[in-house]
């Protein structure tokens, strides 16, 4: 028989200081699990980190340009060790957005560590946002969603999403999960160290609770 995992408390974990985010919630849910954690946009806490949140409020141009101001573009793309982006913080991974808030009808440069677009939630006949609870497809045996039964409902607050892709033969990162409004879109993503969920774990009761302890003992 296996002996159980034991979870590294010791770990320095870190929630990036995006300035746009309310971070009081994923403190506390990491807290909960036992850990300590930091808030920060210091490059030597960062980069010192073992373990990173990415968490987003607002819009794509918003937090770029809150990225932008604090210098922190540059130093989340040096970051080599396991990085969880939550809801637009998981958007913010990809390519460009289309949500440019009110100024403006650009694309969004985002951080282009995933090789996906974020585009606008296309289900003309349901409401946008997107706001509730909703099952989502985990790849199959990936780590982050061990011991979180199939058919587990999590939390989602959006209007915008990556769709399903798989450019990991180019280095480009993959879908890890889906969930359906109106047609699939990507629920969580993985490329090399950097995750990312369009969920809020923090506000998905035991489920969300698992999944951030899967991400922490990774």
């Amino acid at each position: 028989m296996t002996a159980p995992s034991i979870a590294n408390t010791d770990q320095r974990v870190v929630i990036i200081d995006t300035g746009c985010a309310n971070v009081s919630s994923v403190r506390f849910a990491i807290e909960r699990l036992g850990y300590q954690v930091q808030i920060s946009k210091d490059p030597q806490v960062v980069l010192a980190a073992d373990k990173l949140f990415l968490p987003g409020v607002g819009t794509a141009s918003e937090a770029m340009h809150n990225l932008e101001q604090r210098d922190l573009i540059a130093l989340v793309k040096q970051v080599t060790k396991p990085l969880l982006g939550i809801c637009l913080g998981m958007q913010l991974l990809g390519k460009q957005s289309q949500e440019h808030g009110q100024n403006g009808s650009e694309l969004v440069p985002c951080l282009g560590l995933c090789d996906a677009m974020v585009e606008k939630i296309n289900a003309p006949e349901l409401p946008l946002p997107h706001m509730g609870w909703n099952t989502i497809t985990a790849q199959v045996n990936h780590p982050l969603f061990n011991n979180i039964p199939a058919g587990s409902y999590f939390y989602f607050v959006h209007s915008y999403a990556m769709p399903v892709f798989d450019h990991r033969d180019s280095q480009g990162g993959a879908t890890i999960a889906t969930t359906e409004y109106g047609q699939p879109f990507t629920a969580a993503v993985q490329n090399g160290n950097f995750y990312g969920v369009q969920f809020h774990p923090e506000r998905s009761s035991k489920a969300g609770a698992q999944l951030i302890k899967n991400f922490l003992e990774l």
